[in-house]
């Protein structure tokens, strides 16, 4: 589905992604891991055409710099770890955005379709209860939700995460990451996370992507690449030590 090749960003003369290459398949979901700086953010920034960047990504065998925005809103949603609001739009208000990109006009009605995608994206993060609440008296997990729900009413064909869990209690966590591997389940559609917690990485990612100062360090599938040996090189400390005794405590 995916196809990124020899993908560099640089800012100036500095240059924050120097070239990666991976590819990712239908019902593969891709945990992008490392240090803070390594460039994950930069990288789905990047290939959901926010930033410039030399190389080519490729999904399905088109260039998604060749697309309009509408179309590249139909095959690749992104949820951020940075959301501001300044406005007083509902709940609902703000998740119907999400099928803007299906609107042949500004002017155009929504179909069931439309209503029933929206529906369905309320109801699966909680968010049904809050439909008429103005988005400034969200809590941040509340808010978060509601932009997931957008994104999943967006109906895209690959899903980028930004630090998803951000801002979300235990319960929610366990929840969308539980819906996130449902929804990746069906035929033609992918996910890429970015992520800091290894622990969600090794639950939940088919496959992952370490980074350490803008380049690959090991790219396949999650057991393969979360090695005690890459994980070392690119932490300078022993994650698998420093994680046994984090688990040990809950033993006692």
């Amino acid at each position: 589905m995916l196809e990124v090749k020899n993908l560099t960003v640089s800012f100036g003369s500095h240059t924050v992604v120097n070239n990666v290459s991976f590819s990712l398949g239908e019902k593969q979901w891709l945990m992008i891991v490392g240090p803070n700086g390594a460039g994950k953010s930069t990288i789905v920034n990047a290939i959901s055409q926010g930033v410039p960047y030399r190389g080519s990504v490729y999904f399905s065998g088109k260039d998604l710099a060749g697309l309009k925005p509408s179309e590249l809103a139909r095959k690749v949603g992104v949820l951020s770890q940075r959301r501001f609001v300044s406005y007083s739009f509902t709940v609902e208000e703000v998740v119907r955005l999400g099928r803007y990109a299906y609107s042949s006009s500004i002017f155009s009605g929504r179909s069931d379709d439309d209503e029933a995608k929206i529906e369905e994206a309320l109801e699966v993060t909680g968010m049904k209860p809050f439909r008429g609440k103005s988005v400034l008296t969200l809590s941040g997990g509340e808010l978060q939700r509601t932009f997931l729900a957008q994104v999943f009413a967006q109906d895209p064909r690959l899903l980028i995460l930004d630090e998803p869990m951000n801002h979300l209690d235990l319960v929610y966590q366990k929840q969308m990451l539980e819906l996130i591997r449902r929804w990746v389940g069906e035929n033609g559609r992918a996910v890429i996370s970015v992520m800091h917690d290894l622990n969600h990485a090794w639950a939940y990612g088919t496959d992952a992507l370490l980074l350490d100062k803008g380049r690959v360090v090991a790219w396949g599938k999650t057991a393969d690449v979360l090695t005690n040996e890459n994980l070392q090189s690119v932490y300078s400390m022993d994650v698998y030590d420093w994680m046994r005794s984090l688990l040990s405590r809950w033993s006692r």
